[in-house]
């Protein structure tokens, strides 16, 4: 095996082993039993999208367009913060 294939599959590995907001939202489903399947193969399949992106260069096409880098980053605090006022107001409620 290529030490690159190696590399990749552990950092992939890494990622999901890891208990980050996505594989908390996906036991919090799970748990409540509320739309599990679509939940796993939404999720599973950004996963998939998001590392063949990757692998594919986009991070070369995303750093020569400063642009793109600006309207990503502010996309991803407003998705953040959304998410997180969300989770304040569901830990507020009694």
């Amino acid at each position: 095996m290529s030490s690159a294939w190696i590399t990749g599959f552990s950092l992939s590995l890494a990622l999901i082993v890891a208990i980050g907001a996505q594989n908390a939202f996906v036991l919090r489903q799970g748990l409540r039993r509320e739309h599990v399947g679509p939940v796993v193969l939404v999720c599973a399949a950004m996963d998939a999208l998001l590392i063949a992106a990757g692998v594919a260069g986009l991070g070369g096409v995303i750093g020569a367009a400063p642009a793109l880098t600006t309207l990503l980053s502010w996309g991803g605090a407003a998705f953040l913060t959304v998410y997180g006022l969300r989770a304040l107001w569901r830990a507020r409620r009694p």
